[in-house]
């Protein structure tokens, strides 16, 4: 039962001050671009390298000794991936 206050008070609270700070419109224009920043950092997908991923000889030093040393991880995930590709397009091409 305290558990519920405790996590009321705290959201009252935060909203309080969410409210407050939202008041002034440079304020407001701060947030709403730090929120787009942070929210394009989430769905961007460029620095995964999936396509490099199954060629540890393609310009990847890391990934290349990584390979060299014995770690399959970076090939299997590559040839998980491109092989679940092929299935989705023999099921929607049949």
């Amino acid at each position: 039962m305290r558990k519920r206050w405790i996590f009321t008070a705290v959201g009252a609270v935060a909203g309080g001050t969410i409210a407050y700070m939202m008041k002034d419109e440079d304020k407001r224009k701060m947030a709403m671009d730090k929120a787009k920043s942070i929210q394009a950092n989430f769905t961007s997908k460029d620095d995964m390298p999936i396509q490099e991923a199954g060629k540890p000889e393609v310009s990847d030093l890391e990934n290349a000794k990584m390979v060299s040393e014995g770690s399959q991880f970076g090939v299997k995930y590559y040839n998980e991936l491109t092989e679940k590709e092929r299935e989705i397009l023999e099921r929607s091409n049949s």
